[in-house]
């Protein structure tokens, strides 16, 4: 299985990597992909990435709430990375409302700049959106953007945004809320086809059960997969099957080995 959302390079994960590497691997997770956090973090996930480049596979991005007063500083120094380093994607970037909007326009203008980088580099984009549908919507629907592709991180919009969407090209990340008691996710993607699915799991947050409340890993990546495969009336090996060559596809998209 391809985890396409984990922050490993959290102290929760290198703080005793070798047992996490190995609860992941036993598990049946082949690959992790990193998405970036802000400048701070990158030198974290770039180590982790070098240290294990056939399981970790690095993004490079500014996250929405990270978007402060020296966002303008912060880009550039990851526009500069951007020119002598390959990565995957630009994530995770975008928009997120929930709990601040003092930095709304910021965000805006620093999710546009990063999807002109992912245009620039042939590169999808992994994308944060939370309480922000309509104006991630109103920019993807860009003209300047539409040849752009990636990752819904952590869908949480409901079956409209799913379709427009799906329609613009994008994936739907799926993670722990699918297993929920109280969440509408499946009923909101249950008509987005399986080809524009992938699994998730944004460790060590969003655990799904049986683990919630705890911290997550890519190990629980399995009860995520079971689910969307109970709901979807197939096996969990066709499950996998087919969210992982939709993984491939975004990483051969990047030429991203």
């Amino acid at each position: 299985m391809i985890d396409t959302h984990a922050h490993l390079y959290d102290e929760h994960f290198t703080q005793q990597w070798e047992h996490a590497y190995a609860e992941m691997k036993q598990a049946g997770i082949e690959e992790v992909w990193l998405p970036n956090c802000d400048q701070e973090s990158w030198a974290a996930l770039w180590n982790l990435y070098q240290g294990n480049t056939s399981f970790c596979k690095p993004m490079i991005g500014l996250h929405p709430t990270y978007v402060k007063e020296d966002y303008l500083l912060q880009l550039a120094f990851f526009e500069k990375e951007l020119a002598n380093k390959k990565v995957l994607a630009i994530g995770e970037i975008g928009l997120d409302y929930y709990w601040d909007v003092s930095f709304k326009e910021q965000q805006i203008a620093a999710f546009e700049a990063q999807c002109h980088w992912a245009l620039e580099h042939h590169l999808w984009i992994d994308v944060h959106c939370r309480k922000a549908y309509a104006d991630l919507l109103a920019i993807l629907k860009k003209k300047e953007f539409k040849d752009l592709t990636g990752i819904i991180h952590c869908f949480s919009g409901d079956a409209r945004e799913a379709k427009t969407l799906v329609d613009l090209g994008y994936t739907l990340g799926i993670g722990g809320v699918l297993t929920y008691k109280n969440a509408n996710l499946h009923q909101d993607i249950q008509d987005v086809p399986l080809s524009q699915l992938v699994l998730e799991t944004d460790a060590p947050y969003l655990s799904p059960v049986p683990y919630r409340g705890k911290p997550n890993s890519p190990a629980y990546l399995g009860f995520i997969a079971q689910k969307l495969a109970d709901y979807r009336e197939i096996s969990l090996l066709e499950l996998v099957d087919i969210t992982n060559q939709n993984a491939c596809a975004l990483k051969a998209y990047s030429n991203f080995e």
